[in-house]
């Protein structure tokens, strides 16, 4: 998937169809999507074509418990027009594929994972909106933000790795801590795939870091981050060590996410930041301030 281009009118008249509804008319799902259910899914591919011959995989998966759907109502209003032009201007990677994914707690959500299509046009923002918010989650201080690694790790073909031996970028987004696993009974559950044991946090990690740069963005706005932000980020960090990043303001994703991507792919952290209006720049200096800069681009 991936074969169209980004059009900056389509989005246009995408982000004004959105400007004046609820979040619940924008996202009107009330159960998951049959098309974003992984279950079954053997893969999703983000291949090359003539629009976009040097792909690069995206994935961007979004905390949709209590109240994080705010987090895929501001990229529908906003972030994704910005994420998008952004990284086709500035050209930190060439041509993006971005997959969403609506991620819940294995534990106790009806739909712990949904996952879009690799997309290179409008049909990103269509996908988004299909997303249900099922505003779940448990009392058990973590979701599973490891259900991406997983699927990204076994149930993607990306031709940037395949092909060029270029890593893919993961962004796992949300406030709470990471899961210590995932258990063989879920994957069952959710993907279909029978496995001989859990799965730990750190085996994923390992799995998905083969293929991509995986990164976890920290909405400390969440109610749980508030509640306990440095515990959160020290495990985050016990996991990630420099991939961690704590956002003060959700509205700015889609800056972070690119300022990311650049200062992983070799870019100055200085100029990036500097590269931003001066609100929105202090926010980003204060993300992206561990994210490591990456003389090799692997």
């Amino acid at each position: 998937m991936g074969s169209a281009r980004w059009s900056s009118a389509d989005w246009t008249r995408y982000a004004d169809s959105t400007a004046h509804r609820s979040t619940e008319k924008v996202f009107t799902a009330r159960s998951i999507d049959p098309d974003l259910d992984p279950f079954g899914v053997e893969w999703r591919e983000s291949r090359d074509s003539a629009l976009n011959p040097n792909s690069t995989a995206l994935i961007v998966g979004l905390d949709v418990t209590g109240s994080m759907g705010m987090i895929a109502d501001a990229l529908a209003r906003r972030g994704l027009g910005i994420l998008v032009e952004e990284i086709l201007a500035r050209q930190p990677v060439p041509d993006p594929h971005i997959m969403l994914m609506g991620i819940g707690d294995i534990l106790h959500d009806q739909a712990p994972l949904q996952v879009t299509q690799f997309e290179a046009d409008i049909r990103i923002a269509r996908q988004l909106e299909r997303l249900w918010l099922e505003k779940g989650g448990g009392g058990n201080n973590w979701e599973s933000y490891n259900l991406p690694w997983y699927f990204a790790a076994l149930h993607t073909s990306i031709d940037c790795f395949e092909k060029r031996g270029r890593k893919g970028y993961l962004f796992t987004v949300g406030d709470e801590e990471p899961p210590p696993g995932i258990p063989a009974r879920g994957l069952a559950r959710v993907f279909g795939d029978r496995v001989a044991r859990d799965l730990n946090s750190r085996e994923l990690l390992a799995l998905a870091s083969r293929q991509y740069h995986v990164f976890h963005v920290i909405i400390e706005e969440g109610n749980y981050a508030r509640h306990d932000p440095a515990g959160v980020r020290a495990r985050w960090a016990d996991l990630l060590g420099q991939r961690v990043i704590s956002l003060a303001d959700h509205r700015r994703l889609a800056e972070v996410i690119v300022s990311t991507i650049a200062i992983n792919e070799g870019a100055d952290r200085e100029e990036v930041v500097a590269s931003w209006a001066r609100a929105t720049g202090a926010v980003v200096r204060r993300a992206v301030a561990t994210v490591p800069r990456s003389a090799r681009r692997l």
